[in-house]
């Protein structure tokens, strides 16, 4: 693998940015380069992940993803720890069920919709709506840290 560095996203980042997160098809909205941290290899954006300010002074750890010709190299989790060793707590998460596990990693836990923030509760209605609707046999999990 190639070695790769992190660092705080610049605004001549924020084209590929916007690129990588079309490419591995999560939620495009609410993208601002000044709270991303990117993963760079040869000069290349390879990964990024952004804390987020969600209502009632909330941080979310979101729009995490990693180019495909660098899955399963540890980017991710590169990705993830250096968000984690910044962010305040608690600190939210958002994915599809499927990727449950990966956070447990890192101490998130799921939690019920009477445990959620009114924010992510109406978030995890709209997706459970959405998911639904498309035939995906997939939830939105809302997961907590600290």
């Amino acid at each position: 693998m190639d070695s790769y560095t992190l660092r705080p996203a610049t605004e001549a980042d924020f084209q590929e940015i916007k690129a990588l997160i079309r490419q591995v098809r999560i939620n495009p909205t609410k993208l601002d380069w000044r709270r991303f941290t990117v993963a760079i290899s040869g000069g290349d954006l390879i990964g990024c992940v952004q804390l987020k300010p969600v209502p009632r002074d909330l941080t979310e750890l979101a729009s995490l993803a990693v180019h495909s010709s660098y899955l399963h190299q540890g980017i991710a989790r590169a990705l993830i720890e250096h968000s984690l060793s910044e962010a305040p707590r608690p600190l939210y998460l958002t994915c599809r069920s499927g990727l449950g596990i990966l956070y447990e990693k890192f101490g998130f836990q799921s939690l019920s919709v009477d445990e959620m923030p009114v924010y992510f509760r109406r978030l995890q209605r709209l997706a459970s709506a959405f998911l639904e609707f498309t035939g995906r046999d997939e939830t939105l999990l809302v997961m907590k840290l600290g």
